[in-house]
């Protein structure tokens, strides 16, 4: 009977959508597709570098993937099959590497591949991160975020400086990049990086917690925002589609400029 009663309300909650986090996402998934559009025109185009590589999107881009994190984590909390919901997202991600790789803009770690192994960790170990006191969670969360930026952004100027070659060590290679140890010999597009982004995550569950239980303002539950929350509510499927359709334009584009 009680398991009756979680699945009637896990129904109920995935019927209620929450504008304002889906607006969220969907403005994020814009910032994404816009920057790679920006990426390929300077790549594929001979457009200008700085079309790409400028401070403005360097700092958005941190923003979008912070966001799709935080979502993703507030998201979590509202779900009791993570495992099974990351299993079937890495699956989704690895066919993208593998798409993306005929395309010879490889993703090995992209975002949905993060989202993946995200949602799967914290749904085996769950009840260690969900037992921590409310009040103290986001205090250490954020610390973590803080300490780990810090520390990466310390580290991976040592780590480009000694890797224009790849070490021999391919699989201590991999996993540095995956943690969030940049190296320039690897030929990766829309790199994600687990540090510090899981604490991000980790965030978002804390905050998944309020959200789930009502206890945000009455207007958070009731605002209402056109387009973005259609946007962000397809945000998979944008994902997975943005890249080949911008691909397909940039070629259409250069056949007929030559």
């Amino acid at each position: 009977m009680e398991e009756q009663v979680i699945e009637t309300e896990e129904k109920s909650e995935k019927k209620k959508r929450i504008d304002i986090i889906d607006a969220a996402r969907g403005f994020a998934v814009i910032l994404m597709v816009v920057h790679h559009a920006f990426y390929n025109t300077w790549v594929f185009l001979d457009g200008p570098e700085w079309l790409y590589r400028n401070p403005v999107f360097s700092v958005l881009s941190y923003f979008f993937v912070g966001v799709f994190v935080f979502v993703s984590g507030i998201s979590s909390r509202f779900s009791r099959g993570n495992v099974e919901r990351g299993s079937k997202l890495f699956v989704i991600a690895m066919i993208i590497t593998y798409v993306t790789l005929r395309m010879e803009m490889p993703i090995y770690f992209g975002i949905l591949h993060l989202l993946a192994v995200f949602m799967i960790f914290y749904g085996l170990t769950r009840k260690l991160w969900d037992n921590i006191n409310t009040v103290a969670a986001p205090i250490i969360f954020i610390a973590l975020i803080i300490i780990s930026s810090v520390f990466m952004a310390m580290l991976s100027p040592t780590m480009v400086s000694t890797s224009e070659t790849p070490p021999d060590n391919l699989v201590l290679r991999d996993l540095y990049a995956v943690l969030g140890w940049w190296q320039k010999s690897l030929n990766n597009h829309d790199h994600q990086e687990i540090l510090p982004y899981i604490f991000v995550f980790l965030l978002g569950t804390w905050a998944g917690g309020y959200v789930r239980e009502g206890k945000l303002p009455k207007w958070f539950y009731d605002f209402k925002i056109p387009v973005f929350p259609i946007i962000g509510r397809n945000a998979l499927a944008i994902y997975v589609l943005h890249q080949p359709v911008l691909y397909s334009i940039t070629m259409l584009i250069l056949y007929l400029k030559t």
